[in-house]
């Protein structure tokens, strides 16, 4: 939800607020409840809930474009192992914007031996923020692969980029995470009593 969005007040509420966006098509729902399947191992139901995201647009559908990715490398969930639908579908995710997506091209561009295009993938998903590009692009510069400024403007490229991310809602929605909440689920105020929470 948009963080003008009053939070549920708890989390069956939120729940119920998730299944009839689920209902709706709405493919960040779709998206989520998929996500759960997966960690759950339930992966054919997690593929079909991607393949029901990807029909929409938005944050949901690029999302789940990049997870439905990981079931065709795999051959998870009614998905069989499809190297050309696992690009497909980390193209669009990564065309989209999606700094996993990147990161993933650039280890199968690696893999097949394409260094400077995986490098360049690196480096548009470091512009995004991506902690675990920064992370393999300093790797790759500790093994002599990347020059010292390359890597430093990269460096400066990412602080950029985290710090244009910085507000007050995502700190709360990191808060609830680490606490293991859903983003959308309630965060105790620190000076609420535990009955005033429930």
């Amino acid at each position: 939800p948009f963080c003008r969005v009053t939070p549920p007040a708890t989390n069956e509420e939120g729940e119920a607020k998730k299944m009839k966006r689920v209902e709706a098509n709405d493919p960040v729902a779709l998206d989520e409840v998929g996500k759960k399947h997966y960690h759950d191992k339930n992966y054919s139901a997690s593929f079909e809930y991607w393949k029901r995201a990807i029909k929409g647009e938005g944050p949901g559908a690029v999302g789940a474009h990049a997870h439905l990715a990981k079931l065709y490398e795999h051959g998870l969930g009614g998905a069989e192992k499809d190297e050309k639908k696992e690009l497909y579908h980390l193209e669009v995710a990564a065309i989209a914007g999606h700094p996993g997506a990147r990161c993933s091209l650039a280890n199968y561009e690696g893999r097949h031996g394409n260094e400077d295009r995986a490098v360049k993938h690196l480096i548009i998903a470091v512009k995004q923020g991506s902690s675990d590009a920064i992370n393999k692009l300093q790797k790759l510069y500790t093994q002599g692969m990347i020059k010292k400024k390359g890597f430093a403007a990269c460096l400066r490229v990412y602080q950029k980029a985290v710090e244009a991310t910085k507000s007050p809602q995502r700190e709360l929605a990191a808060k609830s995470i680490a606490q293991g909440l859903h983003p959308w689920d309630r965060v105790p105020n620190q000076g609420q009593s535990q009955t005033q929470r429930q």
